[in-house]
């Protein structure tokens, strides 16, 4: 059985002998003449045989588009349940078609719908082996930030102390306004909403050890750290993309430097400075927050506000969220780090991992958060 279509210099020919089919790939290749030839590879696919041969030995020109084409040729067979032979073809077209098939993204998915808890469970499976890669690229990124703070200690010009001190002042000074804006609103938001609570009780004097607590272990240091999340990690993740999709990551390895060294470890080790003394900032802003809303929607004076502060907290009370602090900001730039570096060549990678670091970032700190504060109670802090 033999047919033959010529459609604008463009051949697809079918030969089917026994179990294997013969198709023939012929003529001119490219994007002015593939379309229409497009639509007989749904019938080649549905004739052929168990075992197909594609035969380029015919194709005269070729382009990337034409190269594509032959690609999900070969893939619709092979879906299909036939094994696939290439013979054939110039280097040119076989470059072309080498090329296609490494970057072809996904292959082509079987027809038939697959059940909604099949899908779920590959979601799943997926999302735990990428979570699994991030966790090790994050841990290699650890590593060399150690590794070049360790050699900072012997040579410390490589420590390169103006850059932290200018993503300090980006991180840290740039920060407190918005910082101690939002803390003193959400400590006189927890004060007024626990006056209005308490006052049934006849306990607004509670109010206080509300404030303080809350404020002082929990959320000034959560609130600085998811800010800080959204505002400097998904900077970083931006700059560290926008740099490796313009090559400079590569043109730095090429002069012999470390893009870790240089990019990444002055960013971390300005988080980690800066998140515990925004933390201090957010700290002070609650409470001077709770203390005015409890002044004017209480009737609580600042003297009284003050002495049943220093009755409902401690040492250990405003060290807690301190000590918390440095692991939030490590976190944050490891992974803000981590999602730069794995931005692709394309702007729609760009916005999707700097997406992926605000949204993992905030997820962690918060994890990290309740193991400290069910660390803390273990121990009795």
């Amino acid at each position: 059985m033999a047919k033959s279509d010529v459609m604008a210099g463009a051949t697809l020919d079918l030969d089917t002998t026994g179990s294997e089919t013969r198709v023939a790939v012929g003529g001119t290749w490219i994007i002015a003449t593939i379309a229409a030839v497009e639509s007989r590879v749904a019938s080649v696919v549905g004739q052929a045989g168990d075992r197909v041969v594609l035969d380029l030995s015919g194709v005269d020109r070729i382009d990337t588009s034409g190269a594509w084409l032959i690609r999900q040729l070969e893939l619709q067979l092979a879906v299909a349940g036939a094994t696939v032979e290439m013979r054939g073809g110039s280097e040119n077209a076989r470059r072309l078609l080498e090329a296609v098939a490494r970057v072809g993204g996904e292959d082509v998915e079987p027809p038939l719908p697959r059940p909604m808890l099949l899908l779920l469970l590959e979601r799943t499976g997926r999302a735990v082996s990428r979570a699994g890669v991030d966790f090790v690229q994050v841990i290699a990124i650890l590593g060399g930030v150690i590794g070049g703070l360790i050699h900072g200690f012997g040579r410390p010009s490589r420590l390169r102390f103006t850059s932290v001190v200018y993503h300090l002042d980006r991180t840290g000074l740039q920060a407190v306004p918005i910082i101690a804006l939002i803390s003193f609103l959400i400590g006189g938001i927890v004060a007024q909403q626990g006056v209005f609570q308490l006052s049934f009780f006849g306990a607004s004097d509670f109010v206080v050890d509300l404030v303080g607590i809350l404020v002082l272990r929990e959320l000034g240091v959560l609130l600085t750290a998811i800010l800080l999340a959204g505002r400097s990690g998904s900077a970083y993740t931006a700059e560290i993309g926008s740099m490796k999709m313009r090559e400079e990551l590569d043109a730095l390895k090429v002069i012999g430097l470390d893009p870790i060294e240089v990019l990444v470890m002055p960013r971390i080790l300005a988080l980690v400075i800066a998140l515990p003394l925004l933390t201090f900032v957010a700290d002070m802003s609650g409470l001077i927050g709770g203390a005015f809303v409890t002044f004017v929607y209480g009737d609580v004076p600042l003297e009284r506000f003050i002495l049943l502060l220093r009755d409902a907290v401690d040492m250990s009370t405003f060290m807690v969220g301190l000590i918390k602090a440095p692991f939030m900001g490590l976190i944050i730039g490891l992974i803000a780090a981590n999602e730069g570096l794995n931005v692709e060549g394309s702007a729609e990678s760009l916005g999707r991992q700097t997406t992926s670091s605000v949204v993992k970032s905030i997820f962690i700190v918060i994890l990290a958060d309740g193991i400290f504060a069910i660390f803390f109670a273990a121990i009795d802090y």
